[in-house]
């Protein structure tokens, strides 16, 4: 058996898998009930012994060691091959999660643009959600590497004269370096209604700030976006949506991402129409000189929510056999 695990900064997910990485048994854990990876490894296995082992972690991975991102944890791959006897590979969660879009079926994805996708072409992954990530799979003939990236850091760039406003509205609002991940997260969709809000001058209706003060804020937004039930909610929703589509089209420009481009994270699959609407394909090719070679990628989202822990698996499989 392989253990493969998904990691974020609340919660981690394990799981024992089959030789060919298939999921046999899983849990979910709260990462505040334990005090390391160790512990949580412990009364998943129950003393059930694993050949090789990859997690997805949140946070970068440097020489074997990662530090996450919002937990006092250190983790390293020799200390957990001591504890679990067999090769262990640490990923950066969207590392994991892009490895994991090269294993799921075609039924996995929503097309919303139909291109091809060449064998052993570079493919780029965009992944919204607490944050914003970015990784790029590149071939090396007989399998795909995960090149991960801070994508998620680099500057905001707007892209229109509201854009424009809303930078300027998010400088004030978070300080001078407004990075893209701050607009293309769940609290930039929250960030965009306010600012839509501010702009269209009108008063909240009473439903919508009861649903925002009693659940999550952003959720409430694009919830009330999805079923058209306030213009104001749809506007910022539409603008989310439509900046997703431009840094997914940088992205696949940074890449030369002639395999396309995957969308993931936890986000996308919630809102799908919003991203069926044709307001993220608009920008995805509004790349001026590149339009049309932009035309001819195929951008696709992913519905699966658990592409990270199979990504991690599949890696177990391959760190197993190379062993």
């Amino acid at each position: 058996m392989i253990l493969a695990g998904d990691m974020g900064g609340t919660k981690t997910v394990l799981a024992l898998c089959n030789e060919r990485g298939e999921v046999v048994r899983e849990k979910m854990f709260k990462c505040a009930d334990f005090g390391s990876l160790e512990a949580i490894i412990d009364a998943f296995l129950l003393d059930q012994r694993v050949e090789a082992a990859c997690f997805g972690v949140a946070g970068p991975v440097v020489d074997g060691v990662a530090h996450i991102t919002n937990l006092p944890w250190t983790i390293s791959e020799k200390h957990l091959e001591a504890k679990l006897g067999g090769p262990v590979r640490l990923l950066n969660d969207l590392q994991a999660t892009a490895i994991g879009m090269t294993v799921l079926p075609p039924t996995a994805f929503a097309v919303l643009q139909q291109g091809a996708v060449p064998a052993s072409s570079t493919i780029a992954v965009i992944a919204p959600g607490t944050g914003l990530g970015e990784a790029t799979l590149v071939s090396d003939g007989n399998r795909y590497r995960a090149l991960p990236s801070e994508g998620g850091h680099a500057d905001f760039a707007p892209g229109t004269d509201e854009e424009l406003a809303l930078w300027q509205f998010m400088r004030d609002r978070h300080g001078p370096h407004v990075s893209v991940e701050r607009v293309l997260c769940g609290n930039g969709i929250g960030d965009l209604y306010e600012f839509a809000r501010k702009r269209s001058g009108g008063e909240e209706p009473a439903w919508l700030v009861h649903e925002m003060k009693t659940g999550d804020h952003n959720a409430a937004v694009a919830n009330a976006a999805l079923a058209n039930r306030d213009p104001v909610c749809v506007k910022a929703l539409t603008m989310w949506v439509s900046i997703l589509g431009a840094e997914a089209g940088n992205h696949a420009l940074r890449a030369l991402a002639t395999g396309g481009v995957v969308i993931g994270g936890g986000i996308p699959p919630k809102i799908l129409p919003a991203l069926q609407s044709g307001a993220l394909l608009e920008r995805f090719v509004a790349k001026g000189r590149f339009t049309d070679w932009m035309k001819s990628l195929s951008l696709r989202v992913a519905l699966e929510p658990r592409a990270a822990l199979l990504g991690a698996a599949h890696t177990a499989v391959m760190t197993r056999e190379q062993r």
